[in-house]
C-alpha cells in the first residue's frame, strides 16, 4: 500500500483514506456546516424545511408503538447484513454476484486485473447501502413519529433532509470508485515496477491485489459509517422517551 502521508484532516476516515490513497495534502474546510447546508438547499428545500420545523405537532395520545430495543435490533441487523456483503463473509456477500473465494482465487492468477470488476462491485453495494439504510430509515422515523409529537416533527425533518440532501450525497460518493481505480493503478504500475527492478524475480501473480482489496473495503466500510449517521441520530431520539 501507499506510505501514508501526514495530513492537516481530522474528518471523516473516508475522506482521509481518500485523501491518503490519491497521495493528497488535504486542509479541512473553513465554512461551517450552516454554510455548507446554505449551499447545498434550494430555496424549495428551505421552504419544505422551514415548513417541517414550524408544523404543529398532531395531538392526542401517541399510537401504540414498538420499543426501542427492537428498533436498536433491526439497525443492527441492517448494518452487520451490510458489513458482511462488504468483507465478504457468508451468503449475503453474493448479492452482487461475487464468486466464490476459492473460484475467485483460481480466476486472478489466470486473468489480468481489470478495475471494470472492482468498480461494478462497489456500485452494487453503494446501491445495496443506499437501499437497505433508506428503508430503514423509514421505518425509524414511523417509530418516532408514534413515540410523541416533538419527535413526529423530528421524523419530518428527517424526512425532508433525506430527500433534499440524498441528491448531493449521491453525487458525491459517486465520485469514490473513481478515485480508487487512480488507486487501482497506482498499485499496479509500482507493482510492475518492482518486478522490473528486481531483475524479474518470481513472485505471486498480482500480489498486489490483496492490498488494493483491503484498501477498498476499508473504503467500503467507512462510507458505510457515513451513511448510516442519520439512522444514529434517529435511534438516539428514540432512546429519549
Amino acid at each position: 500500500m501507499l506510505a501514508p502521508q501526514r495530513l492537516a484532516l481530522s474528518g471523516p476516515t473516508l475522506v482521509r483514506l481518500l485523501a491518503r490513497f490519491g497521495d493528497a495534502e488535504v486542509t479541512e474546510s473553513r465554512q461551517s456546516i450552516s454554510d455548507h447546508l446554505s449551499q447545498w438547499l434550494g430555496w424549495t428545500d428551505a421552504i419544505a424545511l422551514s415548513t417541517a420545523l414550524s408544523a404543529q405537532a398532531p395531538g392526542g395520545e401517541p399510537a401504540a408503538r414498538v420499543g426501542a430495543s427492537a428498533e436498536q435490533s433491526q439497525s443492527e441487523r441492517v448494518r452487520a447484513a451490510l458489513r458482511k456483503a462488504i468483507t465478504g463473509e457468508g451468503a449475503s456477500a453474493r448479492r452482487d454476484g461475487r464468486r466464490t473465494a476459492a473460484a475467485s482465487a483460481q480466476a486472478q492468477a489466470d486473468v489480468e486485473p481489470d478495475f471494470a470488476d472492482f468498480r461494478q462491485r462497489y456500485l452494487a453495494l453503494q446501491q445495496a447501502m443506499e437501499t437497505d439504510i433508506g428503508t430503514l430509515r423509514v421505518r425509524l422515523r414511523a417509530a418516532l413519529a408514534a413515540r410523541a409529537p416533538a419527535l413526529a416533527r423530528l421524523a419530518t425533518v428527517d424526512a425532508v433532509m433525506e430527500q433534499a440532501l440524498g441528491a448531493r450525497e449521491r453525487s458525491l460518493l459517486a465520485g469514490v470508485p473513481a478515485l480508487l481505480g487512480t488507486h487501482f493503478e497506482r498499485l499496479r504500475a509500482a507493482a510492475a515496477a518492482a518486478q522490473v527492478e528486481s531483475s524479474g524475480e518470481s513472485a505471486a501473480p498480482h500480489a498486489w491485489l490483496a492490498d488494493f482489496r483491503k484498501d477498498m473495503q476499508s473504503v467500503l466500510l467507512a462510507e458505510l459509517e457515513i451513511r448510516f449517521q442519520p439512522v444514529e441520530g434517529l435511534l438516539a431520539a428514540l432512546r429519549t422517551r
